[in-house]
């Protein structure tokens, strides 16, 4: 993955909802807000190393589900196979547009990008 913060959101995103009230908004607040540990303890009203405590335990628990199922790494992989469907239809209808001008390969080209778009959502 590409960085820390890029793989702490993504687990957040699959299995933040795994996740107690208190890590998810101290996850949240310190990846996606932006805030320090310091900013985070002293509206929480604990120490600095109590934040950290939670969302290292967080980062672990998402971690360890994400070892067990390898949902983010097969959702990378798909994603990266649709992204190849797609420019395989584009060049399709390119082709098809130069050489033969048949609609019903236009037609398909253009339902197989919109099937993999919709996947991706």
């Amino acid at each position: 993955m590409k960085n820390q913060t890029y793989r702490m959101t993504m687990l957040y995103d699959f299995y933040g909802e795994l996740l107690t009230d208190r890590q998810k908004e101290f996850f949240d607040l310190y990846y996606n807000e932006d805030l320090s540990l310091a900013e985070i303890a002293e509206n929480a009203g604990i120490s600095r190393q109590g934040v950290r405590d939670v969302i290292v335990r967080a980062e672990g628990v998402m971690q360890e589900i994400e070892d067990k199922t390898g949902l983010i790494r097969r959702f990378e992989q798909v994603r990266g196979h649709l992204d190849a469907i797609e420019q395989a239809a584009a060049e399709i209808k390119t082709i098809n547009y130069r050489q033969y001008e048949d609609a019903r390969l236009t037609e398909l080209a253009d339902l197989i990008r919109a099937e993999a778009s919709a996947l991706k959502e």
